[in-house]
């Protein structure tokens, strides 16, 4: 088994003993250096991490930094960082989340806690690059679409469609995310009533799949879906999501809030809003969502 490649950067020596403790794992593979400025020399001589636990602060070149400059290179900039930081004001957490670490974790902090958000941040990690694997398979047959009706009910499913619709996109990538992530949101919260903190309960507890699987399993949800359909305009496609559930209250999940910085989930909606699409716009009650993105024809 390949393991996970994740760069700790942290200027105390214990709290690197304290992350190599705690992510003792067959599964990871730990560099661990102490300052921003050797953070740098090794991710521009290896850009291939799969994440990196960043320490806000540090003397010389502090976490922030370090974050900013790795947004600026375009070989780092999708790695997911994970700050971890003693600083943990509403307004250091949003400065670290306005510069792109989605993840955030306050000193000191339990076992659980670092383990799940460094899963959730693999995880998202993971998913980029399936669907990036993906997209080229849909290319040809996709590009014939003028418009196009899906129904999806699972989480495969909805994997293979946010692969085939971005094979479309100029920024497939991106786009391929932030459809994913709309996606899931109305199937697992539209359709299976997942909520926020259910999903972090079950993401810590690495049970959210098996969770997912089990609802849709149960006769109440058998004929539930969420309706995908996109339509071609000049340069443009837009695609709409509907899905079977109430909808919510989508306003709190537009931005990147600091308040659930803490969690290993709630920043999808925000990211595909920044990230993926040029507009996006969700209908009440919130469960039908409408999002613009360039087409690469």
């Amino acid at each position: 088994m390949t393991k996970l490649r994740l760069l700790v950067v942290d200027d105390e020596e214990i709290n690197r003993d304290i992350i190599a403790e705690y992510l003792d794992s067959d599964e990871y593979e730990l560099t661990m250096v102490e300052d921003g400025e050797l953070a740098l020399q090794r991710l521009r001589e290896d850009a291939l991490f799969d994440a990196v636990v960043l320490d806000r602060m540090m003397p010389g070149i502090d976490g922030l930094e370090v974050l900013r400059r790795m947004q600026a290179d375009q070989r780092l900039r999708s790695v997911p960082v994970i700050m971890q930081t003693a600083a943990a004001s509403r307004e250091q957490i949003a400065e670290g989340l306005k510069q792109g670490a989605y993840y955030y974790l306050t000193k000191p902090y339990h076992r659980d806690a670092l383990v799940a958000v460094v899963r959730s941040a693999l995880e998202g990690m993971h998913r980029r690059r399936e669907l990036n694997a993906e997209v080229e398979q849909y290319r040809g047959v996709m590009g014939l679409v003028q418009s196009a009706r899906f129904r999806v009910q699972t989480l495969q499913q909805v994997r293979a469609l946010a692969a085939a619709i971005s094979s479309l996109a100029s920024e497939p990538e991106n786009v391929a995310i932030g459809l994913l992530e709309l996606m899931i949101n109305a199937i697992e919260h539209g359709n299976l009533g997942i909520t926020f903190h259910e999903k972090a309960s079950l993401l810590m507890s690495e049970r959210w799949e098996e969770e997912v699987e089990q609802r849709l399993a149960l006769p109440e949800n058998a004929d539930k879906f969420a309706e995908v359909a996109i339509e071609r305009e000049p340069k443009l496609l837009r695609i709409s999501i509907r899905d079977c559930g109430p909808g919510f209250d989508w306003r709190s999940y537009l931005a990147l809030n600091e308040s659930r910085a803490l969690y290993p989930n709630g920043r999808g909606i925000a990211v595909a809003r920044h990230v993926a699409f040029k507009t996006m716009e969700f209908i009440e009650p919130g469960n039908h969502v409408v999002a613009a993105f360039s087409s690469n024809t």
